[in-house]
């Protein structure tokens, strides 16, 4: 079995894949069992269907199918590396701020080879705690410190993360390989790269009916044009795409690719392809310059000059050159809207009726009376039935979240994860034509979904954010899309973030700031701050050759504030992208429990770092009427190119967290909604009973026990919750 084709299943479907019964008994029977005790102790466990598969295998096989199990989740919830603090005892015995400082001088002092420094230092007012040899580095093994802390206890609160039953590997990984190309959405980064490798695997066999994604499109290309099959064209940007996936470049285009020597024959399907594109549609030239030089410098390697059979292809490159100018539907759009004819503008949109739908918000406050708005709606009524589903739905939250309001401020995330927050002076969008549109992007959204029989709904599911942007939600455990929110549910709450530098040194900074209801900052913990009403900070850790971790330890009921926002700052070092592992989240546990600084089992969400800026804000905390609850941010802001603190970015982090509070992501409520009117019947689920016959089911985790012709929604595939 190919273990991380394996576990690329496991990480997306929670199901274990296995061969059919050997007939040979139940040899694996205490393996089994074993197996299950064991991932317990990382919070998983095996379901009973599962279970009594690998007893009925060998048991040299069920050892097999644990090992490399217990390596996939051990990584899932972060356990595959060694979690070490500064401060051995961690959350006892961290010392004040001030105290620990003058100690770390002390001990600098007390040192031969560093007194001297430390003495001009001192003379001239100012340390640098850097260059203190007691500061910043691990002075103990992490054996020592396991040590000193007593077992984890029991609790009903832990998590357990049920692993269920899975096909033969084959089937497995085709069936998961025809979601992730066939998705609605955008994927992240990560999951991208495993649709990579999963496109390569299933390459021959059966293909996804339609793959309305443009970059995993791109992904998929790759793969046909290896084992010999045509790419899947329509566009000029596809070929740019195919191009970038060929040389293990950005197939999202917002980085630059740098494209490698290519072979003839591959050269020559992508002219080939890109001629009968451009054949078939001459218009479809105006998408060049968006990408001009990208163009230009695919061009170097393609040497379109060499093939004139394919005149339309190098007509592309002319295009990008300069040589031939071409009027793209952007520009035709502008010069309409300046001079003030907006009919026209939304008439001509209605070709690309995408463009229209994301452009009505401009379009509606560009009309100069009641006859130009009429007539953009009646163009994007026109065309509802043509738009994504994705688009669908993005363009309803924005019209919900654009009704009149004062004082108001608008957080802008880019697909990459960057933020950031600006004052909101557009003009309202005229409420008549406003709640006229919502109700036909309500209405396409129902005719689209499918009948849900059966709806049974685990209440916590109905908050949480529908994914609608390919960053919505980064990988990980436990992890929710931007916008969604979620119950918090303990008495201890503790952060960890931990990173291993790939080349230089590099020192990430865990900290969590405390608003009141205002959005003002009361109060932080961080290297800065070590101590506080609320908790304690595990030591500041200033290199990580061989990773390492920070932990911020909080009880929710001495927090003053209303809001709590964990962050990691970059104060030197290698970027949240270069870095060679980086990852945050958090644990939930009774104050009883004692245990280790990490422990697995009472993880509840971990989540990778990848993004732009040096400050990472991946959710906050909010207090309200019956407790806490998550908010999940996944937001990366600019910061300064070096010593981001939290002190530093206070103001900024409140304003942002105030514009995102203020918007209102669309959830599965929503859709709820509207599928109630259609389901045979609509239940919230206890937790406990299930239905007999199939169901839709939607929510946080799959129970066991569910008819197994049920179609199951979680967050690992909520993306197939978006109608196509």
């Amino acid at each position: 079995m190919d273990h991380g084709l394996a576990s690329v299943v496991v990480r997306h479907t929670h199901r274990v894949p296995v061969p059919p019964p050997s007939g040979s008994g139940r040899q694996g029977e205490f393996a089994a069992r074993q197996l299950d005790a064991t991932l317990m102790t990382v919070g998983f466990k095996l379901s009973a269907e599962l279970l009594e598969r690998l007893a009925e295998l060998p048991e040299e096989t069920v050892a097999e199918t644990g090992r490399w199990t217990l390596r996939t989740v051990g990584e899932m919830v972060g356990d595959h590396v060694r979690h070490n603090v500064y401060f051995r005892d961690f959350p006892a015995n961290v010392p004040d701020t001030f105290d620990f400082w003058m100690s770390c001088v002390a001990d600098a002092l007390a040192d031969p080879a560093a007194r001297a420094g430390t003495l001009d230092q001192l003379r001239e007012g100012v340390v640098d705690l850097l260059t203190l040899p007691a500061y910043g580095t691990y002075h103990h093994a992490y054996e020592e410190m396991l040590a000193a802390h007593e077992e984890l206890i029991d609790a009903a609160g832990d998590r357990i993360t049920v692993l269920h039953l899975g096909d033969a590997l084959e089937s497995e990984a085709g069936a998961l390989y025809l979601a992730l190309a066939g998705s609605v959405t955008p994927l992240g980064e990560e999951r991208l790269a495993d649709l990579r490798v999963l496109a390569g695997v299933c390459a021959d066999g059966p293909q996804p009916a339609e793959i309305p994604v443009r970059e995993n499109r791109a992904v998929v290309n790759r793969a046909r044009l290896e084992v010999g099959c045509p790419p899947l064209l329509d566009t000029v940007t596809d070929v740019l795409r195919l191009a970038c996936a060929l040389s293990d470049g950005d197939v999202t285009l917002r980085e630059p690719t740098r494209f490698r020597a290519l072979s003839r024959p591959v050269r020559r399907a992508l002219l080939g392809g890109l001629d009968a594109v451009v054949a078939a549609s001459p218009a479809k030239l105006t998408d060049v310059p968006a990408y001009g030089e990208q163009w230009k410098r695919l061009g170097e390697r393609l040497h379109p000059h060499e093939y004139p059979k394919w005149p339309h292809a190098a007509a592309v490159f002319e295009v990008a050159r300069g040589e031939r100018r071409v009027r793209s539907l952007d520009s035709r759009v502008e010069e309409l809207l300046e001079g003030g004819q907006v009919a026209e503008a939304a008439e001509l949109l209605t070709s690309a009726p995408g463009r229209l739908y994301r452009g009505l918000d401009r379009l509606l406050r560009s009309a100069r009376d009641q006859e130009q708005r009429d007539a953009v709606v009646a163009a994007a009524l026109r065309t509802v039935g043509q738009v994504s589903g994705r688009v669908v739905l993005s363009v309803r939250e924005h019209l919900h979240n654009r009704a009149a309001k004062s004082d108001r401020r608008r957080v802008f995330v880019n697909r990459a994860g960057g933020g950031w927050v600006a004052d909101d002076t557009r003009a309202p969008v005229p409420e008549r034509e406003r709640e006229a549109l919502i109700a036909a992007l309500d209405a396409e959204t129902a005719r689209r979904l499918p009948d849900p029989g059966h709806l049974l709904i685990d209440p916590g599911m109905l908050d949480v954010a529908l994914p609608l942007s390919g960053r919505a939600a980064p990988s990980g455990l436990g992890v929710l899309p931007r916008g969604s929110l979620s119950r918090v549910e303990g008495e201890l709450l503790r952060f960890f973030v931990y990173w291993k530098e790939r080349r230089r040194t590099t020192d990430y900074d865990l900290s969590a700031v405390m608003l009141d209801a205002e959005y003002e900052p009361m109060a932080w913990l961080s290297w800065t701050s070590l101590t506080e009403v609320e908790g304690e900070h595990s030591g500041d850790i200033t290199e990580a050759p061989d990773g390492a971790s920070e932990f911020i330890d909080l009880r929710l009921g001495a927090v003053r504030g209303t809001y709590l926002v964990p962050e990691v700052d970059i104060y030197s070092g290698e970027s949240f992208d270069e870095v060679g592992e980086s990852f945050f989240g958090f644990m939930l546990r009774e104050a009883e429990q004692r245990g280790r600084p990490f422990e697995p089992r009472t993880v509840r969400l971990k989540s990778e770092l990848r993004g732009p800026g040096r400050v990472a804000l991946p959710v906050a905390f909010v207090r309200g009427a019956d407790g806490w609850q998550a908010k999940w941010l996944h937001v990366y802001l600019k910061g300064d190119p070096a010593r981001n603190t939290v002190e530093g970015n206070r103001l900024t982090v409140g304003a942002l967290l105030r514009a995102v509070m203020e918007h209102e992501s669309l959830t599965i409520r929503h859709l709820v909604g509207l599928l109630a009117d259609r389901a045979d019947s609509v239940t919230l689920w206890d937790g406990t009973t299930l239905p007999e016959g199939p169901v839709t089911f939607l929510g946080l985790a799959r129970p066991e026990g569910l008819h197994p012709h049920s179609r199951v929604l979680t967050p690992e595939n909520l993306r197939d919750a978006i109608p196509a």
